[in-house]
């Protein structure tokens, strides 16, 4: 940091501007409460889209992984998906939907849905028949299979695809506020980029950043501590 600070002085280069003005351009923005508005509408987009996408990727992978009749014919659908461009996808939706914000979250779900789904029928796949058999001959109900046979076994699965997920929604919400929102840390970014601002584009590229990497040791670390925990205790039950 001290390096960059001293590079960028001596420079003088508006393409690299010194630390100390990134964070001058930080707190103004915050101050005047504009960092706050973009940054929560990210934050908003992101979480509804984090949320819609795990759900419908792990209700979608489990069908595939235990089902192997739906996976023929969900499969060569799943990887055309996970091989379209997220920006073909965000135009699309744009294009047929209209410059709304269901076309934002639309676009960002279908790009996210198909990497959870994978991560899900492969641990569905994974699953030790041991327990599935155990279950049965002490006469588990339903509930008690999924609680007990199948959650543990898929809680590694699940954090894997709750970090990759929340890393590229968050990257994916920044393109789609860029191309067709009119708030939001993309929108901020692109229109800094106009003005050809590298310390605020940066400054709010950091603060987002900041956010992402709070909920990554606030939230994600710790559930993750805590579900390997319970996964221990409920498969040794």
């Amino acid at each position: 940091m001290f390096l960059w600070e001293v590079l960028a002085q001596w420079q003088q280069s508006q393409v690299l501007p010194p630390p100390s003005n990134i964070l001058s351009s930080l707190i103004h923005e915050a101050s005047d409460g504009d960092l706050w508005k973009h940054l929560w509408a990210t934050l908003r987009r992101v979480v509804i889209c984090f949320f819609v996408a795990m759900t419908l990727g792990s209700l979608l992978g489990s069908w595939m992984g235990i089902s192997r009749r739906v996976n023929a014919w969900l499969d060569m659908w799943l990887i055309v998906l996970l091989n379209i461009p997220a920006l073909v996808t965000i135009v699309l939706c744009y294009l047929w939907l209209g410059l709304i914000e269901a076309a934002a979250l639309t676009a960002v779900i279908i790009n996210k849905v198909p990497n959870v789904a994978v991560i899900f029928r492969e641990g569905v796949r994974s699953f030790n028949s041991r327990y599935h058999d155990l279950s049965k001959a002490y006469r588990l109900s339903v509930w008690h299979q999924f609680w007990y046979v199948w959650v543990p076994q898929l809680v590694p699965y699940t954090m894997a695809a709750a970090r990759s997920g929340l890393s590229l929604i968050w990257k994916i919400v920044l393109v789609v506020e860029l191309l067709g929102r009119s708030e939001g840390i993309g929108f901020q970014i692109h229109f800094y980029f106009q003005l050809f601002d590298v310390a605020s584009l940066m400054a709010y590229s950091l603060s987002f950043i900041l956010v992402v990497q709070a909920l990554e040791w606030g939230v994600l670390q710790p559930l993750e501590r805590r579900a390997r925990r319970w996964q221990s205790s409920a498969t040794t039950a």
